[in-house]
């Protein structure tokens, strides 16, 4: 908490990454490029699941709404990066920041919660097979997909509405390319205990307790799967977890990455380029990993795609007609 002037925040302004204009065009076809595949890929995803019937399980419907929460949780931030690039200005207005945090959060935190329905789902699938189909009914993974969603909006109200209460001092400058929630608690000059504990609290509710529950599920997967005697079968027991683990990989450690620069260096630099990986490059790499590494998403993607090129063909030769 800094002393100083105090004022209810009508702006502020996200540095971003440079003021050199030619970086900044690199950096705007960059994250452009990037964006478009993320949602490009997340969206093939969510249609291909919809429209494959093979694809109507419940590890894809978790599926389906991973890809949704990925392009949302992108959308709440590169877009608005991209127009400050393009326009060359740096400012985002309070209510706009706190729109930013607020979604930020909700989509950030339901990334976690699916993450860890969908171990559970691995878990059941594995180590209760005979019981799969009675436990993973589909009014059980809606109501699942729906905490997840009404847990995520929750805690993201928690934190972003203890916001209101704050003041800020004179210097409203956010050493990011988002409005991101520790940054923007360092530049208020009211007490910030509060917030400090409600973070903390969403924290652990939202973050540690799925983690640790992911780390439960693959315990007992792993457990039961050394249990096989057959070869082939321990093979494809893990392949079946195969694209989930690799995202969990990529989920925690960018996030820990995050976090660990910013506390470790003072370096603004180091830690804007962990962020881009946390909030950029892992939604993008997600359809990768399970188109990749899934024979039956490569299906049902080909299928989708075979629908869609004959049917463009048809259009454009009627427009030639």
């Amino acid at each position: 908490m800094e002393s100083g002037n105090q004022t209810r925040a009508s702006e502020f302004l996200l540095l971003g990454f440079s003021a050199k204009s030619d970086i900044q065009f690199v950096l705007f076809g960059l994250f452009l490029s990037m964006y478009l595949v993320t949602v490009t890929g997340n969206l093939l995803i969510i249609l291909a699941i919809c429209s494959d019937s093979l694809l109507h399980t419940p590890m894809y419907f978790f599926l389906s709404n991973l890809s949704l929460a990925d392009i949302c949780f992108t959308s709440t931030t590169v877009p608005k990066m991209l127009w400050n690039i393009q326009t060359q200005s740096t400012i985002i207005t309070y209510e706009g920041c706190l729109s930013q945090i607020f979604f930020f959060i909700v989509f950030g935190c339901l990334d976690n919660l699916l993450l860890t329905a969908m171990a559970y789902d691995r878990f059941v699938a594995i180590c209760h097979p005979l019981h799969y189909s009675i436990i993973m009914n589909g009014q059980f993974c809606g109501l699942l997909a729906l905490g997840s969603w009404c847990l995520s909006i929750m805690g993201s109200l928690l934190e972003t509405l203890t916001l209101l209460r704050l003041s800020f001092c004179t210097n409203m400058e956010i050493p990011h390319f988002f409005c991101d929630l520790p940054e923007v608690l360092k530049l208020a000059c009211s007490d910030t205990f509060v917030n400090t504990m409600v973070v903390y609290s969403a924290t652990g509710l939202l973050a540690m307790i799925p983690f640790n529950g992911i780390l439960l599920s693959y315990f007992q997967i792993v457990s039961s799967i050394l249990n096989l005697s057959s070869a082939t079968g321990k093979y494809k027991a893990f392949s079946t977890c195969g694209s989930h683990l690799s995202v969990v990989f990529l989920f925690y450690g960018t996030g820990l990455g995050v976090y660990l620069s910013s506390a470790a260096t003072s370096s603004s630099r180091k830690s804007l380029v962990a962020s881009v990986m946390y909030t950029i490059v892992t939604p993008m790499l997600n359809p990768f990993i399970y188109s990749l590494r899934n024979r039956d998403m490569k299906g049902a993607l080909r299928r989708l795609l075979s629908r869609v090129v004959p049917l463009s063909s048809g259009v454009s030769g009627g427009v030639l007609w």
